[in-house]
């Protein structure tokens, strides 16, 4: 898939899709873990991708699949050890996303010891709203998520209330990772993840973001 950066005249394709764990509070405590003292970051691949309008895929292999409202930062700059203070310098915008996750998989991979992949990086487990230019969001840490499924609202929160900001996240990952335009990232969700049915209609949408709409049916 490729994305129109609001930085670059023309569409990249998406790069790395970085996604952060238990980046709050309310969620680590209704999964029964710990907060983290350090970003928890996992990958999905690109093929996980869905735009505003489609429809996330039930696979066959999980019946137990949860919604997770999230806000996402497009980066629009490379980077590599980037310090907090330059670090939302590299973001050309964001958006809301959706990290689906098929718990049950999830669940026995814990059990397991065995890493989220699979339950993480299904076809379509990451719907993607139209990108928002930085400097139209007026602050980035005090944006209100939400989410509704068949009108009904399921998850609501300000990104203040994030363990680690957007700022911490992008300098964190740098040190891991080059950052490259078009990589997503994907900056945790708050409580009030649950299940998904076939024909559920959900809604996502963040203060100042343009909402994304998906939805949901099962795989053929």
């Amino acid at each position: 898939m490729k994305i129109s950066i609001p930085s670059r005249a023309r569409p990249v394709p998406v790069g790395k899709v970085l996604c952060i764990g238990r980046n709050y509070a309310d969620h680590a405590a209704e999964m029964d873990r710990d907060v983290p003292d350090k970003p928890m970051v996992f990958l999905k691949p690109p093929s996980a991708l869905l735009r505003s309008g489609a429809s996330v895929q039930l696979p066959p292999q999980s019946q137990d699949v949860h919604h997770e409202v999230e806000l996402v930062a497009v980066v629009g700059q490379e980077g590599k050890r980037i310090p907090r203070s330059a670090a939302l310098d590299h973001v050309a915008g964001y958006a809301v996303g959706l990290d689906m996750t098929a718990r049950d998989l999830q669940a026995e991979a814990k059990e397991r010891r065995h890493p989220w992949s699979v339950a993480k990086g299904f076809d379509t487990f990451a719907p993607l709203g139209p990108i928002r230019p930085a400097e139209a969001v007026d602050d980035v840490q005090d944006l209100t998520l939400r989410l509704t499924v068949n009108g009904d609202t399921r998850q609501e929160a300000s990104t203040r209330h994030q363990i680690f900001s957007v700022r911490e996240l992008v300098h964190y990952c740098s040190q891991i990772f080059t950052l490259s335009p078009g990589d997503l990232l994907y900056t945790g969700t708050p409580s009030g993840v649950g299940p998904v049915h076939d024909g559920d209609h959900l809604t996502a949408s963040a203060t100042g973001v343009d909402p994304l709409s998906v939805s949901v049916e099962r795989a053929g």
